[in-house]
């Protein structure tokens, strides 16, 4: 109560805090254990209340950036705190916020030392000195460009200490984690905030990209930086675009560059910790480039192709091989993407002559290794032309087509069933029955429209009940058909 009297309202929680600290002095006096504990207690429980007070400055530092996301290149602020607090309110009598903050982790830092709880306190208290330095630049109201140069310098500070503190380690501490994980939001931030400038956003983006590009020498580091590295590259990609005037589905391409540099660098890396989140990292900007690409179908089939281009690249290494099945559906939704844009109404034209190739090269590498599964031999060669037949078929209104697809189907069933193939059968089957669906169901409608309206539900009632009164045995039905699958190659 004194010092809330006594003090500017700025000054009463570091009064509170000092008066904490005073109160450590009495763990070396000659007081009694029990009252020497109290008093210790006491005074970190003021701390933990000081901190707590300085929750909304840091909060409010850390999330107001991202307020720019809605309005990019909106023109460079007066200063940081009005690109930071622009929809946030500023706290009250938060200025010396970063002072409690760092007078708090230089305790925790000192009282931790030799002790058991030592690797906890160091963690604590670069936590503390970390929320200390990113609000100095708000609360002093530095300019602009100075703010932006001061949260990079934190980026740096922060990589260095995961860098020093994970030195000769096979696996990161916490106190590299921690120090990784702030790097990581402090890169974030600092992106957002750049936001307000075209200029400030391209010049910190290729920054970020670089330093943890460099970031990525530290065998501890490497797992988090290369993954850091790729994200802000692919937001880099996506500025340039922006700024050159480009459409997205053009920018799509431009994207691209990132997915390729993470299979090259996974390459390069191929068995190590970071080969991994490389990988997520250069998938994750794929799907960006492809979501770019959707509202332009011939772009969007270039992409795919590309992707599948780099997908096959990734197969040709031996522990993923697994890749190339995902290379064969990009292939062939890049071709049907292509045969919509072109409208096509006769895709049978352009995918036989694909389909029969593929068939004899499948048939060819099952007589020369007889373990190669039928949907690796055969899967892409049946999809590339009955799918777009079947999507055709559902718009033909004219008998001919469905018919053909059909008994096309047919065949390649009954062929799957007497070589015990599975994906001609499966393929095959499930077109037959979406044909068959689609031409019965006209007819279907109107023999439901002829009966009663409390024949449906009756029938379906009936249905259930039948179902319910053999559960086991429909189970057992349908675990040998699934054994039964899973005994063809």
């Amino acid at each position: 109560g004194v010092l809330r009297a006594a003090l500017p309202g700025e000054w009463t929680v570091p009064g509170c805090v000092a008066c904490a600290l005073a109160l450590l002095a009495a763990d070396r006096t000659p007081l009694s254990r029990p009252l020497r504990r109290g008093l210790v207690r006491a005074s970190a429980a003021v701390q933990c209340c000081a901190v707590l007070w300085s929750v909304p400055l840091v909060a409010g530092t850390v999330l107001g950036p991202m307020t720019q996301g809605a309005r990019p290149w909106s023109g460079t602020p007066g200063d940081v705190r009005d690109a930071v607090f622009t929809d946030v309110p500023w706290p009250p009598y938060a200025s010396t916020g970063p002072l409690v903050l760092a007078a708090v982790a230089a305790v925790v830092l000192v009282a931790g030392r030799n002790t058991a709880r030592g690797a906890a306190a160091r963690v604590v208290a670069l936590v503390l000195g970390w929320a200390a330095v990113i609000t100095v630049p708000v609360v002093l109201q530095l300019p602009y460009p100075a703010g932006l140069v001061g949260q990079g310098v934190v980026v740096v500070a922060v990589l260095g200490v995961a860098e020093w503190s994970g030195r000769g380690e096979n696996r990161p501490s916490p106190l590299t984690l921690t120090a990784l994980l702030l790097a990581l939001v402090t890169s974030v931030d600092l992106a957002f905030l750049a936001l307000a400038s075209q200029s400030a956003t391209i010049g910190v983006l290729v920054s970020l990209t670089v330093l943890f590009g460099a970031a990525c020498r530290g065998r501890v580091a490497a797992p988090f930086a290369a993954p850091a590295a790729l994200g802000h590259a692919t937001a880099l990609a996506c500025a340039i675009g922006a700024s050159a005037g480009w459409r997205p589905h053009d920018t799509a391409l431009l994207v691209l560059v990132v997915p390729a540099v993470a299979a090259l660098v996974a390459s390069r890396t191929s068995g190590s910790r970071a080969t991994v989140p490389v990988e997520v990292a250069g998938a994750a900007a794929g799907l960006l480039a492809l979501a770019l690409a959707v509202t332009d179908p011939p772009m969007l089939a270039v992409v795919l192709s590309l992707c599948g281009v780099l997908t096959a690249g990734t197969a040709l290494r031996p522990e993923r091989r697994a890749a190339g099945y995902a290379a064969a559906a990009l292939f062939l939704l890049a071709t049907w993407v292509r045969l919509t844009a072109w409208d096509v109404t006769t895709p049978e034209a352009y995918t036989l002559p694909v389909t029969g190739p593929a068939l004899i090269v499948g048939a060819l590498r099952r007589r020369r290794d007889t373990a190669v599964s039928s949907w690796t031999a055969y899967g892409a060669g049946l999809a590339v032309t009955l799918v777009p037949s079947l999507l055709a078929a559902w718009d033909d209104r004219h008998w001919l087509r469905p018919l053909l697809l059909g008994v096309a189907a047919l065949a390649v069933t009954l062929a799957g069933a007497r070589h015990r193939l599975q994906a001609p059968l499966v393929v095959g089957g499930s077109v037959l029955v979406l044909v068959t669906l689609h031409e019965l169901a006209p007819y279907l409608v109107q023999v439901v429209g002829a009966l009663p309206r409390w024949a449906p539900p009756a029938l379906a009632g009936l249905v259930l009940l039948a179902l319910g009164a053999t559960y086991e045995q429909r189970l057992r039905d349908a675990r040998r058909l699934r054994e039964a699958l899973g005994r063809l190659r």
